[in-house]
């Protein structure tokens, strides 16, 4: 082998056993680059949803029926403040275009004083401040016939817890009702207890506190079962006369009296259908000019 030859061998093997020659490209990242923010915006929604959730059911639980109610009527209220004026100083003298008395007889405001849902218009909703000061007042004199507050009281006062009043659209409610350890009735009919006898010569007392006219109604708790032939409707009206003729019987005027109705189980008082307390006579004092 000549010596050319030879230096050709010896350069091939030299190449052959050299470490091959790896390159790393490392790539530096400043402040930590940006990967994006729409989820941290989804997610703070989430969350604010959440407490929000959470309030909701707390106030619900920490407050009564009665405050829920006004909560209610405040974000959705049925009592105007102002029935007929805008409190502006404007063309119209403050006076609203759609009161009543400006723009009744074109059928924009509502053509009756105490209109119903359908036909009142922008106008007279039928309730006024008058109206309310002098329902508050006729309250407060039924109380005291019944109660006594400025004397002597006409009641036992274990018959007094079978008592609410109250004041609604209508006028003043007076509502007696059974309790789990005294009724107004036998049980399924319209016989009236001696319970009752005796509310209904304190109501004919404290009925010729007033000349308003008189609305009777009744109730009854539902029952567990569904009957082909529901009884309650006749047991109701039945129960609501009886207690027509028990009021008349103690010296309430037959002609103050404006209608008498049996609402079966329709219109329960608290949330449980089945409660005794559904059980119920509303001597109403309606409104004047109903």
């Amino acid at each position: 082998m000549s010596s050319g030859e030879l230096n050709k061998v010896m350069e091939m093997g030299a190449q052959g056993n050299a470490a091959p020659v790896i390159i790393k490209k490392k790539k530096v990242i400043v402040a930590g680059g940006h990967h994006g923010g729409a989820w941290k915006v989804a997610y703070a929604d989430f969350v604010t949803a959440m407490m929000a959730f959470f309030l909701l059911m707390w106030l619900l639980n920490a407050t009564t029926e009665k405050q829920r109610k006004g909560l209610a009527d405040y974000f959705s209220p049925t009592v105007p403040i102002s029935r007929m004026s805008s409190g502006g100083e404007g063309n119209f003298g403050g006076d609203s275009v759609f009161a009543e008395d400006t723009l009744s007889n074109e059928g924009t405001g509502a053509s009756k004083r105490f209109a119903t849902e359908a036909r009142q218009g922008r106008g007279e909703t039928g309730v006024d401040a008058q109206d309310e000061q002098e329902l508050q007042k006729l309250q407060q004199a039924i109380d005291s016939a019944l109660r006594g507050t400025n004397g002597e009281s006409i009641l036992d006062p274990e018959l007094e817890k079978h008592i609410l009043s109250r004041v609604t659209d209508e006028g003043v409610v007076i509502e007696l009702f059974d309790t789990p350890d005294a009724a107004l009735f036998e049980s399924g009919r319209d016989q009236p207890a001696n319970l009752l006898l005796q509310l209904a010569k304190a109501l004919g007392e404290a009925a010729k506190t007033n000349k308003n006219n008189i609305a009777v109604e009744a109730h009854v708790a539902a029952v567990p079962i569904i009957l082909r032939n529901d009884p309650a409707w006749d047991l109701t009206a039945a129960r609501a006369q009886q207690m027509r003729i028990l009021m008349s019987q103690n010296g309430l005027d037959a002609s103050r009296i404006s209608r008498v109705t049996g609402h079966a189980d329709r219109e329960p008082a608290v949330k449980d259908p089945m409660s005794v307390r559904n059980n119920r006579l509303e001597i109403i004092f309606l409104r004047k000019g109903r």
